[in-house]
């Protein structure tokens, strides 16, 4: 399965001004507002380079402006880590738990087309394989994952039900076409020879596979 997203985003960035002792507190608040395009983050920003660049100038300057320049190296450092956290979710917003869940299902659902289209390839390299690890046969014992495949050729008619849009009359149809006629070889034919609605061919093309 796909991993789920993450539940947490921003703690490297939060944690930027203790881990550099304050020095980079200027430029992480820099990133922060060009990333929200906050005139508060731009502000907070700002008035930290200032800081920064006063305890820089004051730095080797001797007292009293030494004791300045560790004062605001402790702003920077300590006070930049606080605010840091303090934000943090107004820079990295946390997705509503509804938002997380139709993410997840985005993944869900290309993770199993990416099983399908896997699927779709080995069946056309190797028929006997795919036959073999049942393939488009959810109706039988397997491990292989195909990513929700309905062999049209031969699963049964309970199985051919599950396809999307189908009838009881179109399953019927299907099974009689393919014992009278043999197997289909695309949903193109199929949609011919069963006359398939037409907005049923892509959604039954996404799920149909038709092993000979």
């Amino acid at each position: 399965m796909p991993p789920e997203p993450p539940r947490s985003q921003g703690v490297l960035w939060a944690f930027t001004p203790l881990i550099t002792c304050g020095f980079a507190t200027p430029f992480t608040f820099t990133y922060a507002a060009v990333k929200r395009r906050s005139a508060g983050l731009a502000v907070a920003s700002a008035g930290y380079l200032a800081g920064w660049s006063a305890m820089i100038t004051f730095m080797d300057a001797g007292w009293p402006l030494s004791a300045l320049a560790s004062m605001l190296l402790m702003i920077l450092w300590i006070g930049g880590f606080a605010h840091a956290l303090t934000v943090r979710t107004r820079v990295y917003p946390q997705a509503a738990p509804r938002d997380k869940a139709n993410e997840y299902a985005i993944h869900v659902a290309k993770y199993r087309r990416t099983l399908r289209e896997e699927a779709r390839t080995l069946a056309a390299e190797d028929p006997a394989l795919a036959h073999e690890l049942g393939i488009g046969r959810p109706d039988v014992p397997r491990a292989y994952d195909d990513g929700g495949l309905i062999d049209v050729n031969h699963a049964p008619p309970f199985v051919l039900a599950t396809l999307p849009g189908m009838t009881s009359e179109l399953v019927e149809r299907i099974e009689r076409i393919r014992r009278e006629q043999g197997p289909f070889v695309s949903v193109e034919e199929l949609a011919i020879n069963a006359d398939l609605p037409p907005d049923l061919v892509t959604r039954v093309g996404e799920y149909a596979i038709f092993l000979p």
